[in-house]
């Protein structure tokens, strides 16, 4: 990897991982003045307004469990308004029961396993910090049964803007909750961390289009998730990576 991404041949850099290596990645290319498209994962936002469609909400809320969690442009932080939040949650709850977790090599799964023994260690290291952290699982929270490197669906309430579980990617079936009160305040939260890939916006469609708006990331859906046309660009902005 040194060799290649220092090599003064080169036309350019794509990377696709995490921000320590893409960091080295980056000064290796400046010295030769290469230029890199860096994508780096995020914490994007999953924003559920007081006039969503709770259900259409909440089935697409189950789908960040997909590939067990393992997708960077996933909506893991969800935040709903405080109006809303009791009936989305038991919405949801019921979608995600639903779920088949098990063997990847079956149509029928929709849940598998974490790539590696290291990863569920550290999937489980965030939910356990945050437990001792006074999180409230919700969901969820422990090694699923199916498997070793399996973990259940999980979601996380009672969480402050500044909990790790709340600014890091888990890169695992893991969820957070927090609640709004109005849209300024969704707002705040979706742009409160340091990550801006994707995200989701539920409401009223000139509403939810007029919030996602404000929400500094790369690309958001509005009343969807997953459209997309792979030729069209695709990116971030902060520490989720540059370029397009």
């Amino acid at each position: 990897g040194a060799a290649l991404v220092s090599d003064p041949r080169l036309a350019r850099i794509s990377f696709t991982g995490s921000v320590p290596t893409a960091k080295w990645i980056a000064q290796a290319a400046g010295a030769n003045l290469v230029p890199c498209s860096l994508e780096l994962g995020g914490k994007s936002a999953f924003i559920v307004l007081e006039d969503a469609d709770i259900d259409n909400a909440a089935a697409t809320g189950a789908l960040m469990y997909r590939n067990a969690g393992k997708v960077c442009l996933a909506g893991t932080r969800f935040l709903v308004h405080e109006k809303i939040v009791d009936r989305y949650v038991e919405a949801l709850r019921g979608h995600v029961a639903k779920l088949k977790v098990g063997d990847p090599r079956e149509e029928s799964t929709e849940v598998g396993p974490i790539v590696h023994p290291r990863q569920v260690e550290r999937v489980m290291g965030f939910i356990n910090r945050a437990v001792v952290g006074g999180a409230q699982v919700l969901w969820g929270g422990k090694p699923h049964p199916f498997g070793a490197q399996y973990v259940e669906p999980t979601m996380l309430a009672n969480l402050n803007q500044t909990d790790e579980i709340v600014q890091n990617e888990v890169f695992g079936p893991v969820l957070t909750l927090q609640t709004f009160a109005n849209d300024d305040e969704a707002i705040t939260l979706a742009n409160g961390t340091d990550f801006g890939l994707g995200g989701v916006c539920y409401g009223e469609t000139a509403h939810a289009t007029e919030v996602a708006g404000q929400v500094r990331t790369g690309f958001i859906w509005v009343n969807s998730f997953g459209i997309r046309d792979l030729a069209a660009p695709f990116g971030g902005i902060k520490r989720s990576g540059i370029g397009r």
